[in-house]
Protein backbone atom coordinates (compact mmCIF):
# COMPACT_ATOMS: atom_id res chain seq x y z
CA UNK A 1 0.00 0.00 0.00
CA UNK A 2 2.72 2.55 0.59
CA UNK A 3 4.00 2.43 -2.88
CA UNK A 4 0.86 2.84 -4.65
CA UNK A 5 -0.74 4.50 -2.26
CA UNK A 6 -1.62 8.43 -3.58
CA UNK A 7 -3.69 11.41 -1.76
CA UNK A 8 -5.59 13.02 -5.03
CA UNK A 9 -5.59 16.93 -3.73
CA UNK A 10 -9.32 16.68 -4.61
CA UNK A 11 -9.45 14.29 -0.82
CA UNK A 12 -7.21 17.04 0.68
CA UNK A 13 -9.59 18.75 3.09
CA UNK A 14 -8.78 22.23 2.50
CA UNK A 15 -10.69 24.05 5.63
CA UNK A 16 -12.35 22.94 8.62
CA UNK A 17 -15.55 21.06 8.27
CA UNK A 18 -17.77 24.20 9.69
CA UNK A 19 -16.96 25.80 6.76
CA UNK A 20 -18.42 23.00 4.96
CA UNK A 21 -21.31 23.30 6.29
CA UNK A 22 -20.61 20.57 8.79
CA UNK A 23 -20.80 20.09 12.49
CA UNK A 24 -17.41 19.43 14.25
CA UNK A 25 -19.10 15.67 14.78
CA UNK A 26 -20.76 15.36 11.32
CA UNK A 27 -17.45 14.69 9.31
CA UNK A 28 -17.39 10.73 8.46
CA UNK A 29 -15.83 7.79 10.55
CA UNK A 30 -14.27 5.17 8.76
CA UNK A 31 -14.96 1.41 10.97
CA UNK A 32 -12.52 -1.13 10.36
CA UNK A 33 -12.93 -3.98 12.74
CA UNK A 34 -10.50 -6.75 11.27
CA UNK A 35 -12.25 -7.90 7.74
CA UNK A 36 -15.51 -5.76 8.41
CA UNK A 37 -15.86 -2.04 7.49
CA UNK A 38 -18.84 0.38 7.95
CA UNK A 39 -19.26 4.12 7.34
CA UNK A 40 -20.98 6.48 10.13
CA UNK A 41 -20.57 10.54 11.09
CA UNK A 42 -18.80 10.74 14.09
CA UNK A 43 -21.64 11.05 16.09
CA UNK A 44 -22.74 7.83 16.00
CA UNK A 45 -19.24 6.70 18.24
CA UNK A 46 -21.27 6.48 21.37
CA UNK A 47 -23.05 3.71 19.93
CA UNK A 48 -19.93 2.09 18.28
CA UNK A 49 -18.29 2.01 21.56
CA UNK A 50 -18.98 -0.90 24.59
CA UNK A 51 -19.92 -0.43 28.25
CA UNK A 52 -17.01 -0.71 30.40
CA UNK A 53 -14.66 0.80 27.31
CA UNK A 54 -12.42 3.64 27.83
CA UNK A 55 -11.37 6.57 25.69
CA UNK A 56 -8.28 8.27 26.55
CA UNK A 57 -7.71 11.87 24.87
CA UNK A 58 -4.63 14.15 24.38
CA UNK A 59 -5.43 17.88 26.65
CA UNK A 60 -2.57 19.79 24.99
CA UNK A 61 -3.91 22.90 23.45
CA UNK A 62 -2.43 23.83 20.25
CA UNK A 63 -0.06 27.62 19.99
CA UNK A 64 -0.23 29.90 17.24
CA UNK A 65 3.06 28.23 16.66
CA UNK A 66 4.00 30.14 13.12
CA UNK A 67 5.77 33.23 13.00
CA UNK A 68 5.94 35.07 9.15
CA UNK A 69 8.19 36.83 7.88
CA UNK A 70 8.88 38.37 4.27
CA UNK A 71 10.48 35.50 2.88
CA UNK A 72 10.53 32.94 5.61
CA UNK A 73 8.39 31.00 8.51
CA UNK A 74 9.78 30.20 11.82
CA UNK A 75 7.52 27.51 13.19
CA UNK A 76 8.32 26.60 16.60
CA UNK A 77 7.94 23.22 17.41
CA UNK A 78 9.42 22.52 21.35
CA UNK A 79 10.67 24.29 24.39
CA UNK A 80 14.32 23.06 25.99
CA UNK A 81 14.93 22.58 29.20
CA UNK A 82 17.42 25.36 28.73
CA UNK A 83 15.04 28.32 27.74
CA UNK A 84 16.11 27.54 23.56
CA UNK A 85 13.36 25.86 21.81
CA UNK A 86 13.41 23.81 18.84
CA UNK A 87 12.15 25.64 15.76
CA UNK A 88 12.06 24.56 11.69
CA UNK A 89 13.13 27.16 8.76
CA UNK A 90 10.33 26.93 5.76
CA UNK A 91 10.25 28.84 2.53
CA UNK A 92 8.07 29.13 -0.12
CA UNK A 93 7.97 26.65 -2.85
CA UNK A 94 6.43 26.37 -6.42
CA UNK A 95 2.81 25.53 -6.16
CA UNK A 96 2.23 27.50 -3.51
CA UNK A 97 3.50 24.84 -1.15
CA UNK A 98 6.45 25.17 1.72
CA UNK A 99 8.97 23.52 2.04
CA UNK A 100 12.26 23.11 4.73
CA UNK A 101 14.94 26.40 4.37
CA UNK A 102 18.41 24.83 4.35
CA UNK A 103 20.31 27.88 4.22
CA UNK A 104 21.24 29.30 7.67
CA UNK A 105 24.21 28.98 9.38
CA UNK A 106 24.91 28.64 13.18
CA UNK A 107 25.16 31.79 15.48
CA UNK A 108 22.95 33.57 12.46
CA UNK A 109 20.22 35.75 13.86
CA UNK A 110 17.02 36.35 12.32
CA UNK A 111 14.62 39.56 13.12
CA UNK A 112 11.47 39.02 13.87
CA UNK A 113 8.29 40.81 13.97
CA UNK A 114 7.89 43.49 17.64
CA UNK A 115 11.74 44.24 17.20
CA UNK A 116 12.24 40.34 18.53
CA UNK A 117 15.83 38.46 17.48
CA UNK A 118 15.73 34.87 16.78
CA UNK A 119 19.22 33.31 17.67
CA UNK A 120 20.07 29.96 15.62
CA UNK A 121 22.76 28.13 18.09
CA UNK A 122 22.67 24.35 16.29
CA UNK A 123 21.22 21.86 14.03
CA UNK A 124 19.34 19.29 16.22
CA UNK A 125 18.03 17.59 13.31
CA UNK A 126 18.46 18.15 9.33
CA UNK A 127 15.32 20.04 9.56
CA UNK A 128 15.14 21.90 13.23
CA UNK A 129 16.96 24.05 14.81
CA UNK A 130 18.00 25.09 18.52
CA UNK A 131 17.31 28.63 18.68
CA UNK A 132 16.98 31.35 21.41
CA UNK A 133 14.61 34.21 21.58
CA UNK A 134 15.25 37.19 23.16
CA UNK A 135 11.84 36.96 25.04
CA UNK A 136 9.32 34.34 26.13
CA UNK A 137 7.97 32.72 23.92
CA UNK A 138 4.46 31.78 24.41
CA UNK A 139 3.56 35.23 25.67
CA UNK A 140 5.39 36.47 21.77
CA UNK A 141 3.72 33.77 19.95
CA UNK A 142 0.12 35.38 21.45
CA UNK A 143 0.74 38.45 20.27
CA UNK A 144 2.57 37.41 17.11
CA UNK A 145 2.33 33.94 15.92
CA UNK A 146 -0.82 32.30 13.77
CA UNK A 147 -1.40 28.83 13.66
CA UNK A 148 0.92 26.77 11.56
CA UNK A 149 -0.77 25.99 8.01
CA UNK A 150 0.47 24.00 5.02
CA UNK A 151 -0.65 24.38 1.12
CA UNK A 152 -3.65 22.66 1.65
CA UNK A 153 -5.72 25.11 3.32
CA UNK A 154 -5.58 27.89 1.28
CA UNK A 155 -6.28 30.84 4.01
CA UNK A 156 -5.96 31.00 7.48
CA UNK A 157 -8.45 30.44 10.20
CA UNK A 158 -8.28 31.67 13.83
CA UNK A 159 -6.32 29.45 16.57
CA UNK A 160 -10.04 28.63 17.95
CA UNK A 161 -10.46 26.20 14.60
CA UNK A 162 -7.32 24.00 15.88
CA UNK A 163 -8.20 23.29 19.44
CA UNK A 164 -9.96 20.24 20.77
CA UNK A 165 -12.48 20.33 23.25
CA UNK A 166 -10.01 18.49 25.73
CA UNK A 167 -7.55 21.38 25.09
CA UNK A 168 -6.73 22.53 28.53
CA UNK A 169 -2.53 22.57 28.69
CA UNK A 170 -0.96 24.64 26.00
CA UNK A 171 1.81 23.51 24.48
CA UNK A 172 1.63 21.96 20.62
CA UNK A 173 3.10 23.39 17.67
CA UNK A 174 0.32 21.23 15.88
CA UNK A 175 -2.91 20.32 16.83
CA UNK A 176 -3.89 17.23 18.46
CA UNK A 177 -6.30 16.40 15.53
CA UNK A 178 -7.93 13.03 16.10
CA UNK A 179 -9.55 14.66 19.04
CA UNK A 180 -11.43 17.59 16.71
CA UNK A 181 -14.60 15.97 15.92
CA UNK A 182 -15.20 15.47 19.44
CA UNK A 183 -18.31 18.06 20.83
CA UNK A 184 -19.54 18.66 24.05
CA UNK A 185 -22.35 16.31 22.93
CA UNK A 186 -20.57 13.27 21.78
CA UNK A 187 -18.70 13.28 25.39
CA UNK A 188 -22.07 13.59 27.36
CA UNK A 189 -23.36 10.85 25.38
CA UNK A 190 -19.97 8.60 25.79
CA UNK A 191 -20.54 8.97 29.42
CA UNK A 192 -24.02 8.50 29.90
CA UNK A 193 -23.16 5.25 27.59
CA UNK A 194 -20.54 4.02 30.53
CA UNK A 195 -17.89 5.01 28.38
CA UNK A 196 -14.64 6.39 30.25
CA UNK A 197 -12.98 9.27 29.45
CA UNK A 198 -9.26 10.09 30.70
CA UNK A 199 -6.46 12.47 29.65
CA UNK A 200 -2.73 12.43 29.04
CA UNK A 201 -0.69 15.18 27.65
CA UNK A 202 1.46 15.07 24.51
CA UNK A 203 2.95 18.10 23.43
CA UNK A 204 3.32 17.65 19.25
CA UNK A 205 6.07 19.59 18.01
CA UNK A 206 6.25 20.26 13.99
CA UNK A 207 4.90 17.40 12.01
CA UNK A 208 5.23 19.06 8.11
CA UNK A 209 4.53 16.86 5.23
CA UNK A 210 7.67 15.41 4.74
CA UNK A 211 8.27 11.89 4.58
CA UNK A 212 10.45 9.09 5.67
CA UNK A 213 11.35 10.92 8.98
CA UNK A 214 10.96 9.36 12.36
CA UNK A 215 9.01 10.64 15.23
CA UNK A 216 11.59 12.54 17.35
CA UNK A 217 11.69 13.21 21.20
CA UNK A 218 8.23 15.00 22.68
CA UNK A 219 7.06 16.04 26.19
CA UNK A 220 4.56 13.82 27.84
CA UNK A 221 2.08 13.09 31.21
CA UNK A 222 0.22 9.86 32.08
CA UNK A 223 -1.39 10.92 35.24
CA UNK A 224 -1.26 8.66 37.79
CA UNK A 225 -5.59 7.99 37.77
CA UNK A 226 -5.39 7.31 33.76
CA UNK A 227 -3.16 5.20 34.22
CA UNK A 228 -5.04 3.14 36.81
CA UNK A 229 -7.74 3.61 34.54
CA UNK A 230 -6.40 2.03 32.01
CA UNK A 231 -5.19 -0.96 34.08
CA UNK A 232 -8.58 -1.67 35.05
CA UNK A 233 -10.40 -0.88 31.96
CA UNK A 234 -8.33 -4.44 30.87
CA UNK A 235 -8.41 -6.50 33.82
CA UNK A 236 -12.66 -5.92 33.33
CA UNK A 237 -12.11 -6.90 29.94
CA UNK A 238 -12.73 -3.73 27.94
CA UNK A 239 -11.26 -1.97 25.15
CA UNK A 240 -8.71 1.08 25.85
CA UNK A 241 -9.13 3.17 22.87
CA UNK A 242 -6.71 6.09 21.94
CA UNK A 243 -7.43 9.00 20.42
CA UNK A 244 -4.81 10.05 17.95
CA UNK A 245 -1.06 8.51 17.70
CA UNK A 246 0.02 10.76 20.29
CA UNK A 247 -2.05 9.22 23.05
CA UNK A 248 -0.74 5.03 21.61
CA UNK A 249 2.81 6.86 21.38
CA UNK A 250 2.32 7.76 25.82
CA UNK A 251 0.25 5.27 26.71
CA UNK A 252 2.96 2.85 25.21
CA UNK A 253 5.78 4.90 26.48
CA UNK A 254 4.59 4.48 30.07
CA UNK A 255 4.02 0.36 29.17
CA UNK A 256 7.74 -0.29 27.81
CA UNK A 257 9.67 2.04 30.01
CA UNK A 258 7.41 2.78 32.86
CA UNK A 259 8.02 6.22 33.10
CA UNK A 260 4.95 8.61 33.33
CA UNK A 261 6.29 11.88 32.31
CA UNK A 262 9.26 13.71 30.64
CA UNK A 263 10.53 13.29 27.19
CA UNK A 264 9.63 9.99 25.33
CA UNK A 265 11.65 8.94 22.43
CA UNK A 266 9.68 6.12 21.96
CA UNK A 267 8.37 4.99 18.16
CA UNK A 268 5.44 2.12 17.69
CA UNK A 269 6.44 0.02 14.57
CA UNK A 270 5.00 -3.41 13.63
CA UNK A 271 8.48 -4.74 15.07
CA UNK A 272 7.58 -3.91 18.38
CA UNK A 273 3.98 -3.62 18.20
CA UNK A 274 1.36 -2.53 21.40
CA UNK A 275 1.10 -3.53 24.70
CA UNK A 276 -1.98 -1.46 26.13
CA UNK A 277 -4.08 0.12 22.89
CA UNK A 278 -6.48 -1.86 21.59
CA UNK A 279 -8.71 0.47 19.67
CA UNK A 280 -7.81 3.85 17.88
CA UNK A 281 -9.31 6.98 16.85
CA UNK A 282 -7.24 8.66 14.09
CA UNK A 283 -7.58 10.76 10.90
CA UNK A 284 -6.05 9.36 7.34
CA UNK A 285 -2.35 9.81 7.09
CA UNK A 286 0.09 10.88 4.38
CA UNK A 287 1.89 7.58 2.66
CA UNK A 288 5.02 6.53 3.75
CA UNK A 289 4.61 8.40 7.31
CA UNK A 290 5.43 7.14 10.92
CA UNK A 291 2.03 7.33 11.70
CA UNK A 292 1.26 4.54 9.07
CA UNK A 293 3.60 2.16 10.45
CA UNK A 294 1.96 2.98 14.01
CA UNK A 295 -1.31 2.09 12.49
CA UNK A 296 -0.33 -0.88 10.89
CA UNK A 297 1.33 -1.91 14.61
CA UNK A 298 -2.11 -2.07 15.90
CA UNK A 299 -4.15 -2.94 12.93
CA UNK A 300 -2.52 -5.05 10.26
CA UNK A 301 -1.47 -4.46 7.16
CA UNK A 302 -4.27 -6.21 5.48
CA UNK A 303 -6.59 -4.60 7.66
CA UNK A 304 -5.41 -0.95 7.53
CA UNK A 305 -4.78 -1.41 3.43
CA UNK A 306 -8.52 -2.38 3.17
CA UNK A 307 -9.70 0.41 5.22
CA UNK A 308 -7.47 3.07 3.14
CA UNK A 309 -8.83 1.12 -0.48
CA UNK A 310 -12.07 1.98 1.16
CA UNK A 311 -11.25 5.35 2.21
CA UNK A 312 -10.07 6.33 -1.06
CA UNK A 313 -13.07 4.61 -2.79
CA UNK A 314 -15.62 6.42 -0.72
CA UNK A 315 -13.87 9.96 -1.08
CA UNK A 316 -13.02 10.36 2.49
CA UNK A 317 -11.10 13.82 3.10
CA UNK A 318 -7.13 13.65 4.62
CA UNK A 319 -5.68 16.04 6.87
CA UNK A 320 -6.69 17.68 10.20
CA UNK A 321 -10.18 19.28 9.18
CA UNK A 322 -10.55 15.88 7.23
CA UNK A 323 -12.53 12.69 7.83
CA UNK A 324 -11.71 10.47 10.76
CA UNK A 325 -10.93 6.08 11.03
CA UNK A 326 -11.74 4.44 14.31
CA UNK A 327 -9.85 1.01 14.52
CA UNK A 328 -11.16 -1.56 16.62
CA UNK A 329 -9.06 -5.13 17.48
CA UNK A 330 -12.19 -6.47 19.12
Amino acid sequence: MSIGFAVPSALEAHEPPEARGLARDGVRLLVSRGPDLAHHRFHDLPALLDPGDLLVVNNSATLPAAVRLDRLSVHFSTPREDGTWLVELRRPAPGGATEPYGGAEPGEWLPLPGRATLRLLERETPRLWRALLDRDVPAYLARYGKPIRYSYVAEDWPLDAYQTVFATVPGSAEMPSAGRPFTAEVVTALVSRGIAVAPITLHTGVASPERDEPPYAERFEVPEATARLVELTRKAGGRVVAVGTTVVRALETTAWTGATSGWTTHVVTPENGVRVVNGLITGLHEPRSSHLRLLTALAGSDQLERAYEAALDAGYLWHEFGDTHLILHK
